[in-house]
């Protein structure tokens, strides 16, 4: 009679190659379930962070940033034509800017973080100026989204903060309007991250301040009165001040 025995183990290990292969077969299964939990929780970081487009924006909410206002030298503002919200061409120096004393902050109709706020802000800013307003200070609003800002978007937009005569928003050709940023120091290829900057200045004295957009309208009106040379004391008299017109400023 005949016995079948089962085959004796092997005596020796498995070749090389074969060993490796098997580790792998083993190893590359556990990594990939760990490295799919990573990826997920990354994915998850990412979205939360670059799939929304105002992410920059509300982090500056979040944080106050850029609450110092601070003097800056000079501006080399050029004359480049512009569009108001009634659709008339202007020069942005010549006509807006020249022997005047200016808020300018900057913004575009489609965003939903920051710009309502400072819209909110120059509202009342109007009501802190009062009778000020397109007499001795004029507002002006650059869109930083000329291609979808059109004058009636511009208007539009406006209206829901009241604005009134004195408040110009502007918008124009793209490059021209992306030059006109530059020159004042505020250009960001990605307009979902653009500052909540406002300029403040007096074309005549030569004396412009960058500051918070978000600052409040009596931090802002005291900045006006700064460059103006009124110093803390004019904020009290606001009121007092309808009579000047942009080159009258001189006759202080």
């Amino acid at each position: 009679m005949s016995h079948t025995h089962p085959h004796p183990p092997p005596k020796f290990p498995l070749p090389l190659p074969a060993l490796v292969l098997a580790l792998l077969l083993i190893a590359v299964p556990a990594a990939a379930q760990h490295g799919g939990h990573g990826a997920g929780h990354g994915e998850g970081h990412d979205a939360a962070g670059h799939g929304d487009d105002h992410a920059a924006h509300r982090a500056m909410l979040e944080d106050g940033a850029g609450t110092r206002a601070e003097a800056v030298s000079h501006f080399d503002i050029p004359d480049l034509p512009v569009r108001n919200q009634d659709g008339e061409e202007l020069h942005f120096y010549s006509d807006l800017v020249e022997g005047r004393t200016v808020a300018v902050n900057f913004i575009f109709t489609t965003c939903t973080t920051i710009c309502p706020p400072m819209g909110a802000n120059f509202g009342r800013l109007q009501d802190e100026l009062g009778e000020r307003l397109g007499e001795d200070v004029h507002l002006i609003s650059v869109s930083v989204d000329p291609v979808t800002d059109t004058p009636p978007r511009l208007k539009a937009w406006a209206a829901k903060f009241g604005a009134r005569d004195g408040w110009t928003l502007v918008t124009g050709r793209r490059g021209e309007i992306e030059d006109l940023l530059k020159a004042l120091e505020v250009f960001n290829a990605d307009i979902r991250e653009h500052s909540p900057v406002v300029l403040i200045g007096d074309d005549e004295r030569g004396e412009w301040t960058r500051a918070y957009g978000l600052a409040g309208p009596a931090e802002l009106a005291t900045i006006v009165d700064r460059v103006q040379g009124k110093g803390d004391a004019g904020h009290a008299g606001h009121q007092d001040h309808s009579a000047h017109q942009g080159h009258g400023q001189g006759e202080r």
